[in-house]
């Protein structure tokens, strides 16, 4: 991927162009060369065979899911540092983030700063905030649903007949954001 003179190349993709144009300004102050995608199969374009330094990417596109795009990025360097950021953030997807090579993993809404914090990030945080509170039954129902969803790659048809459930009524909680708690 091509970077501008010795500034490090960052690619950035996210389906919602206002943030990309957000972000990617943000970053370009910060000393990055940002290339920016809005789905996983142009960025997959846009970068070759050259992986870029670092990225950027969202979680919930067209096409793709972004788990694509962080599984190849890592196939073809694994040095490359690779940060998932999600409006639509579970326990399920960020662990197979993770094992696909992504370095971390933040749900949305992310400033700059907190982006630049998790690209450099090199290991785990052992003061992470553990709650007091168990989740709510509507956040476990969430969870629950990311799991058999992920077991079904993706599949809606599929994820709602092993839950139980009418498709429809299947799309429509996938819709909705996941409660905090």
């Amino acid at each position: 991927m091509e970077s501008n003179g010795d500034l490090p190349n960052l690619l950035l993709v996210d389906d919602d162009t206002l943030f990309c144009r957000v972000l990617s300004s943000a970053l370009e102050k910060r000393g990055f060369a940002v290339r920016v995608s809005h789905n996983v199969a142009d960025a997959i374009g846009l970068i070759g065979d050259a992986a870029p330094e670092y990225a950027v990417v969202d979680l919930s596109m067209p096409g793709d899911s972004g788990l694509v795009l962080v599984e190849r990025l890592h196939q073809m360097d694994e040095h490359t540092r690779i940060v998932v950021l999600t409006g639509f953030a579970s326990i399920a997807t960020a662990v197979e983030a993770i094992k696909l090579g992504a370095t971390h993993y933040l749900a949305k809404p992310a400033d700059a700063d907190e982006v630049l914090a998790a690209l450099g990030r090199e290991c785990g945080d052992t003061a992470a905030e553990i709650s007091e509170q168990p989740m709510s039954t509507r956040r476990l129902e969430w969870e629950y649903i990311q799991k058999v969803l992920m077991e079904c790659d993706g599949n809606i048809s599929e994820t709602a007949r092993k839950l139980g459930m009418h498709r429809r009524t299947l799309q429509r909680k996938l819709a909705k954001r996941p409660s905090k708690s």
